[in-house]
């Protein structure tokens, strides 16, 4: 018969048999690791054999006879055991999801929907901010402007410091290689 993508062949009435030992892939789905990515793609690869186990479990189930019994009873134990292995990965694997994430699934919605409502939100957000800082710099240019035909020395001096103000953390900024936003600049590696 053909060869599977897991390893394994299929046999009759679409069962597939696996080749490797489910202690050996218990074994490399257990060892531990403090990378939090690792962690999370362990519990992935834990879903995607869980999902396989089910499929074959349907194919075994959907041609049940007499002769099938023992490979049913050992996909059950097999599935039983991935599951509770997924389960104590799943406890190393720390991700938070929104309660909107589950109550859109549960809904039978995409949750992409919440990703492009948590967008647009974010950007309704930064358009009001940015209408408040626009705002802000006209107010200080009219002040500006209001203040220089007053007092016109006093608005004068007050440029002067400010220039030389932003002359110096400009100067400070390019010694530290700091970005204006407070970043460090990385050398890219060759």
């Amino acid at each position: 018969m053909e060869a599977l993508h897991g390893g394994g062949t299929a046999g009759p009435n679409g069962v597939v048999s696996s080749t490797t030992s489910d202690a050996t892939a218990m074994e490399t789905t257990t060892t531990s690791s403090n990378d939090p990515k690792e962690k999370l793609d362990q519990v992935i690869n834990s879903i995607q054999k869980t999902l396989g186990m089910l499929h074959q479990l349907y194919l075994t189930v959907s041609s049940f006879n007499v002769a099938s019994q023992l490979p049913l009873l050992q996909r059950l134990n097999s599935l039983v055991l991935e599951l509770d292995n997924m389960s104590k990965l799943s406890e190393n694997c720390n991700v938070e999801i929104p309660m909107e994430v589950l109550n859109l699934i549960d809904d039978g919605k995409n949750p992409d929907e919440y990703t492009r409502d948590v967008l647009n939100s974010c950007i309704a957000k930064n358009q009001i901010t940015k209408g408040k800082a626009d705002a802000f710099k006209s107010l200080r240019k009219h002040l500006l402007e209001e203040l220089d035909q007053t007092f016109p020395d006093e608005v004068e001096s007050y440029r002067e410091m400010r220039s030389a103000s932003a002359a110096e953390a400009k100067r400070l900024a390019q010694a530290q290689s700091i970005l204006p936003n407070g970043d460090v600049k990385v050398k890219p590696e060759m």
